[in-house]
């Protein structure tokens, strides 16, 4: 029974909360959310995207900021595009860095892939149309960056990334459920 009516007075105060609300703000909030939706939607479709690049946006109020690193300048400009033309976006702050050219982080991006998703353990992230695990690499620096379905594999993924002639190697891979909570 106090499980039922801590629930109720939670949905009470949330509905408050909403209530209470400018009408306005409740609505833009609506349209953000619509908007990050075509985000994600309009960078799941950009084909040149890679593993080797991750790229992250935040909406607020109809304004648009794109972080990340990309391998190439031209994805840059064209993330740019491609958001600013989307329905309700106001301003676009285009924060993405271009990664440098470099034929030692070619090799090694490629060397961190191939031992990631080479594993058993990842075969079934290797096998989806839009891999999780990004492998950003920077002078040398490897990043992993994306969401894994556990601390196991978050722990595993940065175990192989380790040993292959990087200089370090950072772990911003997610939990799943960490995601959702946010």
């Amino acid at each position: 029974m106090k499980t039922r009516f801590g629930f109720a007075v939670i949905i009470s105060f949330v509905l408050a909360a909403l209530l209470a609300l400018p009408g306005g703000a409740f609505a833009q909030d609506r349209r953000d959310v619509k908007v990050a939706d075509e985000i994600g939607r309009v960078l799941r479709s950009y084909p040149r995207l890679t593993i080797f690049d991750d790229i992250n946006a935040s909406v607020e109020n109809g304004a648009v900021a794109i972080t990340g690193k990309v391998t190439m300048p031209y994805k840059k400009s064209d993330l740019e595009k491609r958001i600013a033309a989307i329905d309700g976006v106001r301003a676009v702050r285009n924060d993405i860095g271009v990664l440098p050219v470099s034929q030692y982080d070619d090799d090694l991006r490629y060397r961190v892939a191939r031992a990631i998703y080479g594993n058993a353990s990842f075969w079934n992230y290797a096998a989806m149309a839009y891999p999780p695990i990004h492998v950003i690499v920077d002078g040398g620096r490897v990043t992993l960056a994306g969401v894994v379905n556990s601390n196991v594999e978050r722990m595993l993924a940065r175990s192989l990334a380790s040993g292959l002639g990087e200089l370090s190697v950072k772990n911003d891979l997610r939990i799943d459920s960490e995601t959702r909570t946010e």
